[in-house]
């Protein structure tokens, strides 16, 4: 693994992303997705969480759970019918094997947990995701950026799939339809109070936005830089 030439704010920064097996939808309702925004909060945990256990049957709010410590700290999300992309940052600088462990440990009880719900509650069986969850590491800021503006602009695909070949043309259109987009972490950007708040741990990554406008202008601006740069 390459040394960072450009530092961030923490420990290691990488991109986690995962899609459907052969392309198939991973969410098809309104409760697969809650159910995902969910675990993405429980799942972060150093304990073993129990959906049906813990939460169900004590009637517990998900995001009231105390988790203790936290396997990755969070900096963007966003959730697709196909796919779903993360941006972590790992609790320490210098990876080794712990901090390793800890990203793969979040991944697997993230998927296996949605993968049982999901096969259980559409009655199949088999594999949900593609094999292993990829990642990415990020290197320096400009790859930060461009991957902190791909993940909240990638809902857009929804109504323009050819936007990242064509361009934005009507940015309006596009901020109308981001806040009404509640499957992914540009809200909380935006300043909405929600309980999904507390998936993110934006502490540990650095404070990029002094107001909510220019949040929404630097994500436009920073799709268009050269992540490799």
């Amino acid at each position: 693994m390459s040394i960072r030439n450009t530092p961030l704010v923490g420990g290691e920064f990488f991109h986690l992303y995962n899609r459907g097996n052969s392309k198939q939808l991973i969410f098809l309702d309104n409760e697969d997705y809650e159910r995902f925004i969910k675990l993405l909060y429980l799942c972060n945990s150093e304990h073993n969480i129990n959906f049906r256990n813990d939460i169900i049957k004590k009637h517990i709010d998900p995001f009231d759970f105390e988790r203790g410590g936290l396997l990755v700290y969070i900096g963007a999300w966003v959730l697709m019918p196909n796919h779903f992309h993360i941006y972590i940052s790992s609790p320490r600088q210098f990876l080794g094997p712990k901090e390793l462990a800890s990203i793969a440990k979040f991944m697997l009880k993230l998927l296996t947990s949605y993968s049982m719900y999901f096969n259980k509650k559409y009655n199949r069986t088999g594999k949900l995701f593609e094999n292993k969850f990829k990642s990415v590491y990020i290197k320096n800021e400009v790859q930060a950026k461009y991957l902190f503006s791909y993940i909240h602009l990638n809902p857009v695909k929804l109504i323009n799939p050819k936007w990242k070949e064509q361009g934005i043309k009507n940015k309006e259109k596009v901020v109308s339809f981001l806040d009404s987009y509640k499957y992914s972490s540009y809200l909380d950007y935006v300043g909405l109070i929600r309980k999904e708040n507390k998936i993110l741990n934006r502490e540990n990554f650095l404070n990029y936005f002094t107001n909510i406008e220019l949040f929404k202008k630097e994500i436009f601006d920073w799709i268009n830089k050269d992540p490799q740069s």
